[in-house]
């Protein structure tokens, strides 16, 4: 389960930091979708919104490839992929496909470290 740990941590990590420092080197190029989904993308490359997921997704990406604050990093890619998941699901219905795959290593990696998490969820404060 620790070699599957590590493989899962590496593939996010990897997948976060190429697709995020793609926000502000822009290496990987190809049209935007067509309708609702090309909109939503073009008014956030507009609003420069990219650069602060861009950002988020690197630090989050890197935190989980150097083995340091991981729950820091599944807690900051967490929204990322919600977002990415109500995007495809919503606006654009295709390329879902890897977004599910990298939901569920994200899944998976929570349930590694949920014991990180324990306090988030207690029903009473200290």
């Amino acid at each position: 389960m620790k070699i599957a740990t590590i493989v899962a941590q590496v593939l996010v990590g990897l997948i976060f930091v190429v697709f995020g420092s793609n926000a502000f080197l822009n290496f990987l190029r190809g049209p935007l979708p067509q309708g609702p989904g090309g909109d939503f993308l073009k008014l956030l490359f507009e609003a420069h919104y990219v650069y602060f997921v861009g950002g988020v997704q690197v630090i989050g990406g890197l935190l989980l490839l150097i083995n340091r604050y991981v729950p820091l990093g599944l807690a900051l890619l967490a929204p990322v992929i919600v977002n990415i998941l109500l995007f495809h699901g919503l606006l654009s219905h295709t390329g879902w496909q890897p977004a599910v795959v990298v939901a569920i290593l994200w899944i998976f990696l929570f349930f590694r470290y949920k014991a990180n998490f324990a306090g988030i969820f207690a029903a009473k404060a200290m």
